[in-house]
């Protein structure tokens, strides 16, 4: 009754579930650690913001990066903005996640002479990118600066080509290594990302960066959910066919007439006046 299954059609259907099968559960897999390392990194998140407040020398110095779990954590700087050498970051969102821009990125030199880069925020571009755009001037004189650590961007972990051959004082990534020579003075590790300065500047600045989202945890896990499910209906929808092929197929062999003989032998036998 089931010979059917050794045909090549068939054959060719049961090899296919038994592959998406296991390929369905290890990508259900996939999802739930992608929805895991999304969890690990919101507490990551939530712990640095939480902490308390530490000078940004704690945190990194001279040829030292700050470690990947004080990413975010809150720090303090006092200096002087050199505007000489500031740069502007192409292509960058700004809050709403759509409008294109820069970030704008100035060096804050400290007391010991070295400097840390600050990433004061974002301004719109215009029309012409070949050329330095408008910048808000940085406050002028002595100021303290407050904001997250960040370690310095690079294309393996942003994602980002760093671009050759841009117009002048502008950059594709935040890099304190790679801008160590055009600042021509001893550049700490990563930057700070601006929150606040005090005394707080007159004028028009860049549109300071938001907080970033430690609550969102996405649709991994209902991702994850769906692949084993839809595992789940390999095997039932297999077993589905194959008995309604079997019954197509009983139904064909058995035929009209046999339908019609079983009809008479179970009609009662007339008989006659």
């Amino acid at each position: 009754m089931y010979r059917f299954l050794l045909s090549r059609q068939w054959v060719i259907l049961t090899l296919l579930g038994l592959v998406l099968i296991p390929t369905m559960i290890k990508l259900g897999f996939w999802q739930l650690h992608r929805h895991e390392s999304r969890v690990a990194r919101n507490e990551e998140v939530a712990a640095s913001l939480a902490a308390p407040t530490v000078p940004a020398g704690r945190l990194t110095g001279v040829g030292r990066e700050p470690a990947d779990d004080e990413k975010f954590r809150t720090v303090t700087a006092r200096g002087t903005y050199d505007t000489r050498h500031e740069v502007v970051v192409r292509h960058r969102t700004a809050s709403d996640g759509d409008t294109i821009g820069y970030f704008v990125v100035t060096p804050l030199v400290r007391e010991d002479g070295s400097a840390i880069l600050v990433n004061r925020g974002w301004i719109r571009s215009e029309g012409d990118l070949t050329s330095f755009p408008k910048v808000p001037e940085a406050p002028k004189g002595k100021v303290t600066v407050t904001g997250r650590m960040m370690p310095d961007e690079t294309t393996e972990a942003s994602g980002i080509k760093d671009t050759k051959g841009l117009p002048d004082r502008q950059v594709m990534l935040i890099n304190s290594g790679k801008q160590a020579d055009e600042v021509g003075r001893p550049l700490a590790g990563g930057f700070i990302q601006l929150m606040k300065t005090s005394p707080e500047p007159g004028g028009k600045q860049p549109e300071v960066l938001p907080e970033p989202d430690h609550s969102g945890i996405g649709p991994h896990m209902a991702y994850a959910v769906q692949w084993w499910l839809f595992t789940g209906a390999v095997p039932v929808g297999w077993v589905i066919l194959v008995r309604r092929e079997a019954k197509d197929r009983g139904a064909k062999e058995s035929g009209p007439g046999t339908g019609a003989a079983e009809d008479a032998a179970r009609e009662p036998e007339k008989v006659a006046p």
